[in-house]
């Protein structure tokens, strides 16, 4: 099976009520759209992919990242990466340590050190290490949790609503750096959003739930 992320007559119900049904295939760098108001499933179509779908949920179909069935695969070994509304940066570690957490294990302290600081000249940060996350502004700590995920290395990176808690001209330059991202690094990306505009400058296929 070729390279991307693949949804194979995938459907989900809950109870008697269906939620969803996709059959399509987010190719390595490209970005599937999912929108619908609130309560159509579209977070649940993400927990489906990470693998943390509640059991009262009734699945069928498949989920394949890379020719790799998902099916049964536990969370921490599907190499997943997402993104919500809040970066969620650990309080307790500053930007240089968060950075740190991403990265694969087995790397030298010096080459982590190295990595860390690419990572942060990458994102406009050089010298922000140091810094405790909460005085970072939304936009520096957005930067920050999207590049500690990417050092993760994920085969795939599903975005919910990232970009929805940031100003018009943030917004633009963070779907600008994640998309670019994405692309560049040849990962397949789910976007989950409310506005019409991050569907647009994604520029895949949109699929609109009811």
């Amino acid at each position: 099976m070729s390279k991307g992320l693949h949804f194979q007559g995938v459907r989900i119900a809950h109870g008697t009520t269906a939620l969803l049904s996709v059959d399509t295939v987010v190719a390595p760098g490209e970005v599937l759209t999912v929108m619908g108001p609130s309560g159509s499933g579209k977070s649940t179509l993400l927990n489906l992919v990470m693998g943390g779908l509640a059991p009262s949920f009734q699945t069928t179909g498949c989920i394949s990242l890379d020719g790799r069935d998902l099916t049964g695969v536990p969370p921490e070994a599907r190499h997943i990466g997402i993104l919500y509304q809040d970066p969620l940066l650990f309080p307790h570690l500053d930007v240089a340590s968060n950075l740190a957490f991403g990265l694969p294990r087995g790397c030298s302290r010096a080459a982590r050190r190295e990595m860390v600081a690419d990572a942060l000249k990458q994102i406009n940060l050089d010298g922000f290490g140091p810094r405790d996350p909460s005085t970072l502004s939304g936009g520096q700590a957005a930067r920050v949790a999207l590049m500690r995920t990417l050092l993760s290395r994920p085969c795939a990176l599903l975005l919910d609503e990232p970009f929805s808690k940031l100003d018009t001209e943030l917004r633009a330059q963070m779907r600008e750096l994640v998309f670019g991202r994405a692309r560049d690094a040849a990962i397949p990306v789910v976007l989950v959003t409310h506005d019409e505009a991050d569907a647009a400058a994604a520029g895949g296929e949109v699929i609109r739930l009811d």
